[in-house]
């Protein structure tokens, strides 16, 4: 009976460890980061640094230099980096490496996506003790490095990285959206550009350019394609018009207010303009620099962080150079509601810490993070694309200024179009906004683009657009992103975690099986030995 029953106790402990495991999802359970009173320098570290880079060389040797120049002034430091093409896939190996403890100890991503990493407990590190510590804080005594202070971070960036009332991380560089237009079409089509771009003077000039000669060639360029009016983050295109309405979005709570009225509008007026011709998205027809480029396009919406794509003399092209037309590149802030009252997004890559079972790896990460916001990375990253310096120390700099001061010397490093897409946010710096970081906004926000990109797509596929189609697209969004499981808890993740997953139920389910086969037959055991002891008796 002892050798039966201590299989069934086996059996049962067995499981409930594999249930402990899968509680877990197989990561080790991290203590809060505690400051060290000082950075051990006789022990040496090797810290991971993950960092995006599609394809410019120019950023990937400034990445090195920073390292290299690092690990001089620490040499018991040595950063070890990977590059990725995109942030989505740096956000996915990270989501994937927090379960098994080996994430990064610097990344380079968004808030939206450390919203999501804070659902693991102590996973990202919360920086405030660590901005302000006098030794190892911003501008500390105890750094090698002319690190800025807390008041010389652009304060508008610096907050964009708190989250539920905590830093969890540095801005690195910020950007904004920009419309590049083909001034010279625009005349031709007998318009003038306005100081400020409104949606309406954008769809009346798009729709111009749809004319076509009799041969079906487009009057304004001549050529058998015309895309006047193309838009490359249909996500930032839903968000930026809803904050210029001053529609409801999300709320800092994780209230979802996409699916109104306003959107509903905005909608059926974007499917109007499709149907023409007038409008198309970056997913459905493809980059819009290239179009732009080529003259078949006359408004592109981009990023600033893209301007070195954008104009005749840009640096960077994917067409052929005998594609690429003459034109005069104008850049612009994005269409306005009101113009009187502009909004643009904020936006661009931060850095955060991620924690680790030695305080003293964590410091480490926490002295390169902040020698990545040294004027000498600083301007030198900001100088190879339509990125700002995060910093006024770094913006104020005469060498910041010379760079500006000198637009149209080149077509590289003084791109006149790249330093015009950087003044655009250094002039409206004071109009920028951010949306609600929480857990899950990063999927509300693909929703929001997602909505566009159906609409456009269904337009084209000869579908009727009407308010049954939106209510309809609206139910099938939600379910998509699961939008009606985002918590409303905040971003801590701690108060509303949903339903268990099926593995877990699955186990647990077993675990009460064994438990009650175990009890079973001790009660079956009792029985029989208390039958034997009758009889014998």
């Amino acid at each position: 009976m002892k050798s039966r029953w201590k299989k069934y106790l086996a059996a049962g402990l067995l499981t409930a460890g594999v249930l402990s495991l899968t509680g877990c999802h197989g990561a080790k359970e991290e203590k809060s980061f505690e400051l060290p009173d000082t950075f051990d320098t006789s022990k040496n570290y090797e810290l991971t640094f993950w960092a995006k880079n599609d394809t410019n060389k120019t950023q990937t040797d400034i990445y090195k230099k920073a390292i290299s120049d690092f690990e001089a002034l620490y040499p018991n430091i040595t950063v070890n980096l990977k590059l990725y093409t995109d942030y989505g896939k740096i956000y996915n190996d990270v989501i994937t490496n927090i379960a098994t403890d080996t994430t990064p100890n610097v990344c380079i991503t968004y808030p939206d996506h450390i919203a999501t990493y804070l659902t693991g407990k102590d996973t990202v590190v919360p920086l405030d003790e660590l901005l302000t510590d006098e030794t190892y804080g911003l501008g500390g005594s105890g750094l090698a490095f002319d690190s800025p202070t807390e008041e010389e971070i652009i304060p508008q960036f610096l907050s964009e990285c708190s989250i539920e009332g905590h830093y969890y991380a540095l801005p690195f560089m910020r950007s904004t959206e920009a419309c590049y237009v083909n001034k010279t079409y625009v005349e031709k089509l007998g318009y003038t550009l306005p100081e400020t771009l409104t949606w309406d003077f954008i769809w009346k000039v798009s729709e111009a350019a749809t004319k076509k000669n009799s041969d079906g060639t487009y009057a304004v360029n001549g050529q058998d394609v015309m895309i006047p009016f193309i838009y490359k983050s249909t996500d930032n295109m839903m968000i930026e018009y809803l904050a210029e309405k001053d529609a409801a979005y999300s709320t800092a709570e994780g209230e979802i207010g996409l699916f109104n009225n306003t959107t509903k509008d905005f909608l059926l007026n974007i499917a109007e303009h499709t149907k023409t011709g007038a409008f198309s998205t970056f997913k459905i027809s493809g980059y819009p620099a290239n179009f732009l480029n080529a003259g078949q396009c006359i408004f592109a919406i981009d990023s600033t962080a893209g301007s070195t794509w954008m104009g005749t003399n840009a640096p960077l092209v994917d067409i052929s150079d005998d594609a690429v037309q003459e034109f005069d590149t104008e850049v612009m802030m994005i269409p306005q509601v009101d113009p009187e009252h502009p909004k643009m997004i904020s936006q661009g890559p931060s850095v955060c810490v991620f924690n680790k079972q030695d305080p003293q790896e964590v410091l480490a990460s926490w002295l390169f993070t902040q020698y990545l916001l040294t004027n000498e990375v600083q301007i030198a990253y900001s100088e190879t694309e339509g990125y700002v310096p995060v910093t006024s120390k770094a913006q104020d700099s005469a060498e910041y200024q010379d760079y500006l001061s000198r637009a149209g010397e080149d077509n590289n490093t003084f791109y006149d179009v790249k330093i015009a897409a950087s003044k655009l946010l250094l002039t409206h710096a004071e109009d920028t906004f951010v949306t609600a970081v929480f857990n899950g906004s990063a999927s509300l926000r693909d929703a929001a683009g997602q909505l566009i990109e159906d609409v456009t797509k269904s337009v084209r596929r000869k579908k009727e657009i009407d308010d049954t189609y939106i209510e309809n697209l609206y139910s099938d969004v939600t379910s998509l992103y699961h939008l009606d499981q985002i918590s409303t808890g905040g971003a801590d993740g701690k108060k509303d975690l949903g339903p268990l997953p099926k593995t877990s139920v699955a186990l647990l389910g077993a675990l009460g099986v064994i438990w009650a086969l175990i009890l079973l037959y001790l009660l079956k055991e009792l029985v029989k030995k208390r039958k034997y002891q009758r009889e014998n008796h």
